[in-house]
């Protein structure tokens, strides 16, 4: 029989308790690493083309329902403003439930926050949705540009359109 002595034991039981607190800890870590790796992963994407010159900004709006889609960007799930490069653009929305959506755009050229109008209400800078759904007698409907997310990383093109 193998007797211990006080000091002995004292600093086996330091280095259980310094164990009992070590493993738990890196146990959460990795966990909320996984559970950070998968909100990451749950993106919409949207490349937009089409845009006729690098001025301004484009400003993406993501929507869950068509109660003011498109024309109430700040009603909007989510909004994004993107620069433009060779007349590109990407708008990331992260971190999206699954879900129905659907995505409106406008190239904001002259980087005032707004669609700008004519007097009859035709928008005087470009303009687009997902699915590329197309205007008539108005904006997109919602139903036309919606898109099914089920999770993961979705990746959408958008063209702009100028009426």
């Amino acid at each position: 029989m193998i007797l211990m002595s006080e000091r002995s034991l004292r600093e086996e039981g330091t280095m259980l308790k310094i164990h009992q607190a070590i493993i738990p800890a890196t146990l959460m870590t990795l966990v909320a690493g996984v559970f950070a790796q998968a909100a990451q992963s749950d993106l919409i994407q949207a490349e937009i083309t089409g845009l006729r010159s690098d001025k301004g900004q484009v400003v993406c709006a993501l929507f869950a329902s068509e109660a003011d889609f498109p024309k109430r960007a700040d009603k909007a799930l989510a909004q994004i403003k993107s620069g433009i490069s060779e007349g590109h653009a990407v708008c990331a929305f992260p971190g999206i439930a699954p879900g129905t959506y659907a995505v409106s755009v406008f190239h904001d050229e002259n980087s005032n926050g707004k669609l700008d109008t004519n007097p009859l209400g035709i928008p005087r800078e470009g303009v687009g949705a997902s699915n590329n759904a197309k205007s008539r007698f108005g904006p997109p409907k919602f139903g036309a540009a919606a898109f099914q997310f089920t999770g993961g990383r979705m990746d959408l093109k958008v063209t702009v359109a100028y009426l």
